[in-house]
């Protein structure tokens, strides 16, 4: 629960600045501190990808930090301009709502890469990450925004015994127990009501989604994690068809270790676990490839999702396959691919550029969300919401399924370029808050980690620790039959809150001017200073 608490000492920074230049510069400095401290290993992850030293990773991590965290940089702009920092009552919540109101605007108006926000912090609490069915994972940024500029005056008013600004020293004498506490009670009480509001509708929440106990299990599914990666790398070792060999027999070996352990409905495998065309073999050993894998369906009775390439009129995609023991295929092409690695704009895919960058992408996009029908063993069919890695990121696409009649989210990933430091983790909580945005649960393969059954509630049924070579056989309970807000809305507070700050920080101007106009000081002839 450190976000309630971790920006205070930036915004007592903050609050000592004398220009707007100056909070700009400091918003700045703020977004290089954030990048490196929480995003360390993307820096890591795009030196090893691009096989240049680490340090200049690092160095890139820095120079790209306003563009991954820009928010930052215009938080600490508009909350200068919005007022004093000495102003109290009214003066204060309008200041302490125009930042925050710019922060979460920012947020929806410039995409960020990894579409973090504060308000991911608070998935551990299960009460407080229920408010995301609301607002999605902006709304608990907003009230986390809002209760840290809380505690900074709670604590600036237990210090000095009122409201005062930055560096202004209190009476003689000191203030008195009781001046601290007035001048404490009213932010800490501000405080209480934020986070009272939040867990007392987690709370209210909670008991309405489980209102059905127990509830039906909707499928028993084995996600498979073979903890195999780097496949460039194992294709010089031992050749294109003994790779691809070493790649499915791991595969069919797991899926049999979870057969043996009972029933099972549906087995999953990774994103691009088999990395090349599905379907439309380029080869007769791609073609002996497709057949083994079919079989092994057809002969085990069981479907088997798992990620490879699709292809059509030359154009290959990264896509979900999901595999009947009959034969019969049905196919979700990704639609939100990863910046330059999966896909480059016009004017970079040019041949000298491809030479120079040879891990630049070459796959399409697919042509949108869609629902697709999931057989089960037991003959029932599931009508699923598919996702391949970045698409998790998007929650227009976990929304858009979930209004089409989705029972669940599939999620398929390949997380092996990050998988050191934060970065699994912070993937799978970006997951966790679709299925909290929908009320779906969902099941996700991964192949180094983290792979995961969750619930409606956002709760991880189970788990594999990333690098954990293991297949996961969960039973995952079908999820309440309510439609949230951000169902029915959409993503409704990125544009409200670009309408408040706006309006706020006109509200600013608009007082500055007038109080500029009422001071004499202002009219006063310079030659007689």
């Amino acid at each position: 629960m450190l976000a309630f608490v971790a920006l205070v000492p930036w915004l007592a920074a903050l609050d000592r600045v004398r220009s707007a230049r100056a909070a700009l510069l400091s918003g700045l400095l703020m977004s290089g501190i954030f990048a490196l401290s929480v995003f360390a290993w993307f820096g890591s992850a795009m030196a090893s990808y691009a096989g240049a030293p680490t340090w200049l990773g690092f160095v890139l991590l820095l120079l790209l930090a306003p563009l991954l965290q820009p928010q930052l940089v215009l938080f600490g702009w508009a909350r200068y301009l919005a007022g004093s920092p000495a102003a109290r009552g009214l003066a204060a919540l309008h200041r302490a709502l125009a930042g925050a109101f710019v922060y979460v605007a920012a947020e929806w108006t410039l995409p960020k890469l990894f579409a973090d926000t504060l308000g991911h912090g608070l998935h551990p609490s299960l009460w407080l990450r229920q408010g995301a069915d609301v607002a999605g994972a902006s709304g608990l940024t907003l009230a986390l925004l809002l209760f840290n500029e809380a505690a900074l005056r709670t604590l600036r008013g237990w210090r000095r015994g009122k409201v005062q600004a930055p560096g202004v020293r209190s009476a003689p004498g000191g203030a008195t127990l009781a001046d601290r506490v007035h001048a404490a009670i009213r932010p800490a009480a501000c405080a209480l009501v934020i986070v009272g509001s939040l867990a007392g509708y987690g709370a209210w929440r909670l008991s309405m989604l489980r209102e059905e106990e127990p509830k039906p299990v909707l499928l028993r599914a084995a996600l498979v994690q073979a903890d195999l990666s780097r496949y460039a790398r194992l294709r010089e070792e031992l050749g294109t068809f003994d790779a691809a060999v070493q790649i499915l027999e791991r595969h069919f070996e797991l899926s049999d270790q979870a057969l043996t352990s009972g029933p099972v409905d549906v087995l999953v495998w990774p994103e691009t676990v088999y990395p090349t065309t599905f379907g439309t073999p380029k080869s007769e050993e791609g073609a002996e490839f497709d057949r083994a894998i079919a079989g092994f369906s057809a002969l085990r009775g069981v479907p088997l999702v798992f990620g490879a390439y699709d292809v059509e009129e030359g154009e290959e995609y990264n896509a979900a396959f999901f595999l009947a023991p009959g034969g019969d295929v049905a196919v979700y092409r990704k639609e939100a691919l990863f910046p330059l690695t999966e896909r480059v704009p016009v004017w970079l895919a040019a041949e000298p550029v491809r030479r120079w960058l040879p891990w630049l992408g070459t796959w399409r996009a697919g042509s949108g969300p869609r629902l697709v029908s999931m057989p089960l063993a037991d003959g029932r069919t599931l009508r699923v919401g598919p996702l391949i890695c970045y698409d998790a990121v998007d929650p227009l696409l976990a929304r858009a399924s979930a209004r089409a009649g989705a029972e669940l989210l599939v999620t398929l990933s390949n997380d092996s370029w990050f998988d050191v430091g934060s970065g699994p983790r912070l993937h799978l909580v970006v997951s966790a808050f679709r299925s909290i945005e929908t009320r779906l649960p969902q099941i996700r393969a991964t192949n180094t980690g983290i792979t995961a059954a969750i619930d409606a509630e956002g709760t991880l049924l189970a788990s594999l620790a990333v690098h954990q070579r293991d297949v996961l056989v969960a039973e995952v309970p079908a999820g309440p039959a309510v439609a949230t807000l951000m169902l029915r809305w959409g993503d409704w507070l990125g544009p409200t809150a670009l309408g408040g700050a706006g309006a706020l920080l006109l509200a600013a101007r608009v007082r500055a001017c007038r109080s500029d106009d009422r001071n004499p000081a202002r009219f006063r002839d310079p030659s007689r200073s």
